[in-house]
């Protein structure tokens, strides 16, 4: 099996896992630095599999989902922010299931793209990733952990 097949069936089930391990600090970094947690999380997972990606990889992978995000899921994620106080619990729920179908979306488009990349990267993913937000490593090395 390889590495992309892989990941097409482990994807929610190994990011879900990181992510609860992992939830406030990943919060953090998207509400401070509007860090992708998908990608990161991917960034992760990638590691771990020794899949390694170029630094452009990254880039253009970053590039391309922002485009997605920047036009659908992050302008629900603030309406839902915005609505918080004015919903009823179910309401609110049912605002981040959709938010959570979204990111959903968008774990396909990074398998896509994903799909489209060799690995010929020389350094750990999530090195290169945090650098894009021009974040040390160095100070997140918990989450490889």
């Amino acid at each position: 099996m390889t590495y992309l097949n892989q990941f097409d069936l482990s994807l929610w089930l190994m990011c879900d896992s990181y992510y609860h391990q992992h939830q406030t600090l990943c919060i953090q970094l998207q509400d401070e630095h509007q860090v992708n947690v998908n990608l990161l999380l991917l960034s992760l997972w990638l590691d771990k599999q020794g899949y390694l990606l170029t630094p452009t990889d990254w880039s253009q992978m970053k590039d391309e989902v922002h485009h997605w995000e920047e036009r659908v899921l992050l302008p629900y994620r603030k309406l839902r922010k915005l609505s918080k106080n004015s919903l009823v619990d179910g309401e609110y729920q049912q605002m981040l299931e959709v938010e959570l179908m979204l990111e959903r979306k968008s774990q396909g488009l990074i398998l896509h793209k994903l799909r489209q990349l060799p690995h010929e990267g020389n350094s750990s993913n999530l090195n290169v990733f945090l650098e894009l937000y021009r974040l040390n490593a160095d100070e997140y090395q918990q989450l490889a952990a």
